[in-house]
């Protein structure tokens, strides 16, 4: 069906492996397939890059935050998975700068998306991870929650800081309002299923 939607075929697309990790790759045309018809030959790859029109991203969230970057200038894209880890790991800013190195994009030149994830009021953190965003990025990233020793952390708000951060220009910038945790009638969602959900899908391409 996104093929369909796309113009492409199932075999221009390339699924990413993600262990939360902040690790990007640089996708080319040999890597069509991979991980949707044929095995991948890579591992712990969290976030992609690529300027290779009709090759197709794809990734797989349940409440994580999708990223999605489009420079139209060196006509590049990319696309990454951020739980609390990569959002800790500033999986935003890393994937800046690989576009930068590897098709010499200028972050004021990037077009970026928040795309639907859990929101603060439906995730609850322990301290310890709340205490490492907060020094990070400030307490407004997250706030007491209603059991002791426990927080609610904005990952959109944390995304969207560190994106400005790093000189993504708040123009060019696109954050979800849709909870998937509130929406999980029609959206998977980890936390209000559970664990026993399916996967979101996050799609980019680069049109020929």
């Amino acid at each position: 069906r996104i093929a369909r939607v796309l113009g492409c075929g199932v075999g221009d697309m390339a699924a990413s492996h993600q262990t939360h990790t902040t690790n990007i790759r640089w996708m080319t045309a040999c890597d069509k397939g991979k991980g949707i018809l044929r095995e991948r030959d890579y591992q712990d790859v969290d976030g992609m890059v690529t300027d290779v029109p009709g090759l197709v991203l794809a990734t797989f969230y349940a409440d994580c935050v999708p990223l999605y970057f489009v420079d139209p200038v060196h006509r590049a894209i990319g696309l990454a998975h951020s739980g609390w880890r990569g959002t800790a790991g500033r999986m935003g800013e890393r994937m800046v700068e690989a576009m930068g190195q590897q098709f010499g994009s200028r972050p004021e030149e990037i077009y970026a998306a928040i795309g639907p994830s859990i929101c603060r009021d439906c995730y609850e953190v322990s301290e310890d991870v709340a205490e490492q965003f907060r020094e990070m990025l400030g307490s407004q990233v997250a706030v007491p929650g209603a059991k002791a020793g426990k927080y609610q952390l904005d990952l959109w708000l944390a995304n969207a800081w560190i994106l400005r951060q790093a000189g993504i220009l708040p123009e060019h910038l696109a954050v979800t309002d849709i909870c998937t945790c509130h929406n999980s009638e029609y959206l998977f969602s980890h936390r209000a299923s559970g664990g026993r959900r399916g996967s979101l899908g996050a799609f980019l391409m680069l049109k020929a």
